[in-house]
């Protein structure tokens, strides 16, 4: 199956495009390299921002009965739809997803990018995807869903890294260990006590909270007050170092 793993990309899922992803530009310094016409195709509208080398995506429905329409109505608006991943060999990891009952939802195959992603229902909290792109082991090599240049966005300036995902569930400890089968990566047990996977560029932890959700997402960012004051600006609350946008929470680190 190969050892090699990143997390790639995270995507939310919003009613619509803006004020989000104006709102995530403006608040984080960060920039739209690409927006995918490709998604059409299943009635939605996307943006990609590059967080360094981690994309942050959101996807919007502009037409009903889309399955991301669906998400935001059974979670009422809330939580991260898609956690992506980039490895050496996207169909050996599905497979083994498949034998733990994990069923593959899609495959998608524009070559030099090959991606297969496993059901939302089977995964818990959200979808997972495994995808590789031919001849592009560099982190700032190609990547085709984010655009022929995506390199050329990454600000630095205000955010620096997406260092954590914050999983929530009923049962944390269970969900951790089915992410961790399902990715290939042991549970560890983080700072916190809280269960969590250790990825090369950033980290899962799990909490626990009412439902099976991705909940939220850690910036580190060159000046905490400067992030929170512009989210305030923008009509966000603020509550210590966290907003909530996109559905899920903004937590801010130094």
């Amino acid at each position: 199956m190969g050892s090699y793993i990143r997390l790639r990309q995270i995507c939310l899922v919003a009613p619509a495009i803006e004020p989000v992803v104006g709102d995530i530009a403006g608040i984080m310094g960060l920039n739209v390299c690409y927006r995918d016409g490709n998604v059409a195709k299943y009635g939605l509208e996307n943006a990609l921002l590059p967080v360094d080398t981690i994309l942050l995506e959101v996807v919007a429905p502009f037409q009903p009965g889309t399955a991301a329409g669906r998400f935001i109505e059974k979670t009422g608006g809330r939580g991260g739809y898609m956690a992506i991943f980039c490895c050496d060999d996207p169909d050996a990891r599905g497979a083994q997803a498949n034998k733990m009952g994990v069923r593959t939802a899609n495959v998608i195959d524009h070559a030099p990018y090959h991606g297969v992603q496993l059901h939302p229902r089977d995964c818990r909290a959200a979808f997972i995807e495994f995808n590789h792109t031919a001849g592009s082991d560099d982190i700032l090599g190609p990547y085709p869903p984010a655009g022929p240049d995506w390199q050329k966005s990454i600000a630095r300036d205000v955010t620096q890294a997406l260092v954590e995902v914050e999983m929530e569930s009923p049962e944390p400890e269970v969900l951790a260990a089915h992410w961790g089968r399902i990715i290939g990566i042991p549970v560890s047990t983080g700072r916190s006590g809280d269960p969590e996977l250790k990825l090369p560029n950033a980290g899962f932890r799990f909490v626990t909270g009412v439902s099976d959700l991705m909940s939220g997402l850690t910036f580190k960012v060159s000046d905490i007050a400067r992030v929170r004051d512009a989210a305030k600006a923008r009509g966000h609350a603020v509550s210590g170092d966290s907003f909530v946008l996109g559905g899920v929470t903004f937590r801010l680190v130094a």
